[in-house]
């Protein structure tokens, strides 16, 4: 026979779960939302651009105790990265310490980012930075890892160019530039090596080039960086730190 004060215990023990669970699905919900905002914000002022923000499996509740995140996956939202059209991002920042001190926001104990720029990127990136409709357009070759760029109409123009890492960075080589046998002027490519130099030397949270590829949509770079310290942002920014409470 069963004892209704037992049945009625159980009943309201369950209910007693079934609330605590959802007050605490709920407030993870509204943790995490909060961190992964507090995250953009602090990292957007470095990264250049407006990312997308993912936290790891670790629950953030758990995360209000030591303040430590396994990892946090972060993508660029917006259609251009500093002066690169087109360039997407997508980093990965592991060992996130949110412990903030009065100089940093917390540390990155390491990152990895690949970052893609395709060749319709890199033409409005250099038609954009003054250069108009003179150069008209860019071809990647994958098996020679190189760029051309037809300069005119009629293809009668262009120059080629390769980029490569050095020591960390990527430099951009001219490989051969003509007009039917004669050279282009100088100024002219140089003004093209340099925006693209400049588009690919863009290292957020003390990453370095350690590679860097022509496929047939455009170029292709990873980067990777060890312990970094999140600065605070400048005087008079509202942000203060990822204080996650």
């Amino acid at each position: 026979m069963t004892n209704p004060k037992r049945s009625t215990l159980a009943t309201v023990a369950a209910v007693v779960v079934v609330a605590l669970v959802a007050v605490l699905v709920g407030a993870e919900v509204y943790v995490r939302n909060r961190a992964t905002t507090c995250l953009a914000q602090s990292l957007e002022s470095e990264l250049g651009t407006g990312v997308d923000v993912d936290l790891s499996w670790k629950p953030v509740l758990l995360q209000l105790i030591d303040k430590k995140v396994p990892s946090v996956t972060l993508d660029s939202d917006d259609d251009a990265f500093g002066p690169a059209e087109e360039m997407t991002v997508h980093a990965v920042a592991k060992d996130v310490d949110l412990n903030a001190t009065a100089d940093s926001t917390g540390t990155i104990g390491s990152s990895r980012a690949e970052v893609v720029w395709p060749a319709s990127g890199i033409l409005a990136t250099v038609q954009g930075q003054g250069l108009g409709s003179l150069v008209t357009a860019v071809t990647p070759d994958a098996d020679a890892g190189t760029l051309r760029f037809t300069v005119g109409g009629g293809g009668l123009a262009e120059f080629t160019v390769r980029p490569v890492v050095q020591a960390g960075v990527v430099a951009v080589e001219t490989v051969d530039a003509s007009v039917l046998g004669f050279g282009l002027p100088t100024a002219l490519v140089d003004s093209v090596v340099q925006i693209l130099a400049t588009g690919l030397q863009q290292y957020p949270l003390g990453m370095q080039a350690t590679a860097v590829a022509v496929d047939d949509n455009g170029v292709n770079l990873t980067l990777e960086g060890g312990s970094f310290t999140m600065p605070r942002p400048q005087e008079g920014a509202q942000q203060q730190g990822c204080s996650l409470i």
